[in-house]
C-alpha cells in the first residue's frame, strides 16, 4: 500500500507543538460526506476535531500524493517499523487547493522526485490492475464451468483492493499502457478499465453532487424551515446522495457488469469481423438475460448489481439508436448505470485491438460530451465529473505539441510538462526547464496537437533522454 494511518489523536498533538499535516487522501465519514480534501494543509486543530466529531478516528497519509507529517521545524515525521519518530530534511509543501506549478521544480532534485512518485504509483498500479484482471478471469472460467457460479467473496474482496488504492492514488490507471488486445485478453481488461475509472467518476460525482445539494440547502434554510432552522447554529453537511456503502457496492457492480458475457460463446467473443444480425443477438443477450442469469445463480439480488448488469446498454436518453433492452425509460436508468455505460464507451473506443484502432482520449470524450451533453441536468453532472476524472493527459504520458516537439507530463493540471525533442524527433542534449501548457498567453505552437494520441513512454522508449529513462522506466 502506498499510505500508512494516524490516529486523530496523535494528528492533533502534531498540530498542537506546530506541525502541520496534509493527508494527500480525501477524507469521508461513514456517509460518503467528504470532511478534508487531500491538498488541504492543516495547521489548526479544528479540522482534526471535526474529523473525531465525526467518527473519524484515524486518517490515512499518502506520501505518494504529497501528502505528510512536518513537525514546527518542517522535519518531514516518519514512523520508522521500530514505531519510532524519525525526522527527514523539510520539504516545501504546495500551496493548499492549488495546483501544481512551475515554480515547484526549481531544481532537477524536484524534478527526479517527480518522476520517482509517478513510477511508484504507476508499480502498485500495475500490480492492482493484474490482480483484478486475473481475479476477473478466473470467475469468468468458473462461471463457464458451473454454469453460472463463481467466487463471489474473493471478488469483492480484490474489488474492495482495486477501489482502496484507485481512490488514493486518485484514479492511477491511465500511468499504465495501452497494448493491442485480443478479445480473450481484452474482456478482462477492459472490465477492470471500466471498474477503475467508472469508480473515480462516481466518488467525483458523489461529493460534487452532494456539495451542490448541500449548499443550496444551507443558503435556504430559512425558505425551507419556515423561519430558521432552530438557532443560529451553524448548518453542519447533511445531505450525500450516495453512502460509503452504496459505492463500495456500485464498485462491485462495475467490475461484475459483463459477467454475463461468460455464457456468451467464446466463439463470437473471439470474432474479429463484422457480428451477423443473429450473432448480434445472441451477444445482446450478455445483460438482460445471461448477466441476470449468474447473477440469480449466485444468490445476489442486489438491485444495483442488477441494475448495471441489466442496463448498462440502455438508452440514456429517449430515442438514443442501438440501445437494449428498452423496458425502461431512459430518465429511469439510474446514475450509476449511466456512470458504467460512459466509462464503457469511452474505454472501447481508446483500446486499441486486432481489427480496431484506439481514438485519441481527447477525441473520445469530445465524441461522448457532444453526444450526452444537453439532455437532462443529471446526466450534466455526470459528464462533467467523468471529463475531470479522465485524465486526458495523465502524468508519465507523453504528448505532441504543435510544433512537432514531444513532451513528458509531470502533472495533469496544465498539463505540466517537460519537452524532451526537437521539432524532428532528435532527443534534447539539455535539460529544459517545465512549461505550463495551460497558462494564459502561451505561444500557438506550444500548445498540445489534439490531433494525435497520447502516449506511454514504453511507445516511445528509444528517444526518451537517459534523465527520464533511468528513472521512468516502462514497466
Amino acid at each position: 500500500m502506498i499510505e500508512a494511518m494516524f490516529s486523530i489523536e496523535n494528528l492533533i498533538e502534531i498540530v498542537k507543538a506546530g506541525g502541520k499535516v496534509k493527508t494527500g487522501v480525501d477524507v469521508y465519514n461513514e456517509k460518503g460526506i467528504l470532511l478534508l480534501e487531500k491538498n488541504i494543509v492543516v495547521d489548526k486543530i479544528k479540522p482534526l476535531h471535526i474529523l473525531q466529531q465525526n467518527g473519524v478516528l484515524s486518517v490515512p497519509v499518502n506520501s505518494h500524493a504529497d501528502g505528510g507529517l512536518w513537525d514546527g521545524k518542517g522535519n518531514l515525521i516518519r514512523v520508522g517499523s521500530d514505531g519510532q519518530i524519525e525526522f527527514v530534511p523539510p520539504l516545501t509543501l504546495k500551496k493548499s487547493n492549488a495546483p501544481a506549478l512551475v515554480s515547484d521544480y526549481r531544481t532537477d532534485s524536484d524534478i527526479e522526485k517527480r518522476l520517482l512518485e509517478i513510477q511508484t504509483i504507476k508499480k502498485e498500479a500495475v500490480q492492482q490492475y493484474d490482480a483484478a484482471k486475473k481475479c476477473l478471469q478466473k470467475a469468468f472460467q468458473q462461471v463457464r464451468e458451473t454454469q453460472g457460479q463463481f467466487d463471489v467473496q474473493e471478488v469483492e474482496s480484490r474489488v474492495s483492493k482495486l477501489v482502496d488504492f484507485s481512490v488514493a492514488a486518485d484514479h492511477p490507471f491511465p500511468y499504465l499502457n495501452r497494448e493491442i488486445f485480443f478479445y480473450d485478453d481484452y474482456l478482462y481488461r477492459h472490465s477492470t478499465n471500466v471498474c477503475a475509472l467508472a469508480t473515480a467518476v462516481l466518488h467525483r460525482f458523489n461529493t460534487h453532487f452532494s456539495h451542490t445539494i448541500d449548499n443550496f440547502l444551507s443558503e435556504n434554510k430559512a425558505d425551507i424551515s419556515g423561519g430558521g432552522w432552530g438557532g443560529d447554529e451553524a448548518h453542519s453537511a447533511s445531505f450525500v446522495y450516495y453512502y460509503g456503502e452504496d459505492l463500495n457496492e456500485i464498485s462491485l457492480g462495475f467490475f461484475l457488469y459483463d459477467i454475463g458475457k461468460a455464457m456468451v460463446p467464446e466463439t463470437l467473443l473471439n470474432k474479429t469481423s463484422r457480428l451477423t444480425d443473429k450473432e448480434f443477438e445472441i451477444m445482446k443477450r450478455h445483460s438482460f438475460d445471461y448477466g441476470a442469469r449468474v447473477l440469480e445463480a449466485n444468490g445476489i439480488r442486489s438491485c444495483v448489481l442488477n441494475n448495471i448488469v441489466r442496463y448498462h446498454h440502455a438508452p440514456l436518453f429517449e430515442n438514443e439508436e442501438g440501445c437494449y433492452p428498452l423496458d425502461k425509460a431512459s430518465s429511469d436508468i439510474p446514475l450509476y448505470v449511466r456512470i458504467c455505460k460512459l466509462a464503457d464507451i469511452y474505454d472501447a473506443m481508446t483500446s486499441k485491438r486486432s481489427y480496431n484502432d484506439a481514438l485519441n482520449q481527447v477525441g473520445a470524450v469530445t465524441q461522448l460530451f457532444r453526444k450526452y451533453v444537453k439532455k437532462d441536468p443529471m446526466l450534466q453532472f455526470v459528464l462533467r465529473a467523468f471529463v475531470k476524472s479522465v485524465g486526458l493527459y495523465p502524468p508519465g504520458s507523453i504528448v505532441y505539441l504543435k510544433n512537432g516537439q514531444m513532451a513528458y507530463v509531470l502533472e495533469s493540471n496544465g498539463p505540466l510538462v517537460i519537452t524532451f525533442t526537437d521539432d524532428k524527433k532528435n532527443t534534447l542534449g539539455a535539460k529544459p526547464d517545465p512549461i505550463d501548457l495551460g497558462r494564459p498567453g502561451l505561444d500557438e505552437l506550444l500548445k498540445i496537437d489534439m490531433e494525435r494520441s497520447v502516449k506511454t513512454p514504453k511507445e516511445v522508449y528509444r528517444i526518451l533522454p537517459r534523465y527520464i529513462k533511468n528513472i521512468a522506466t516502462p514497466i
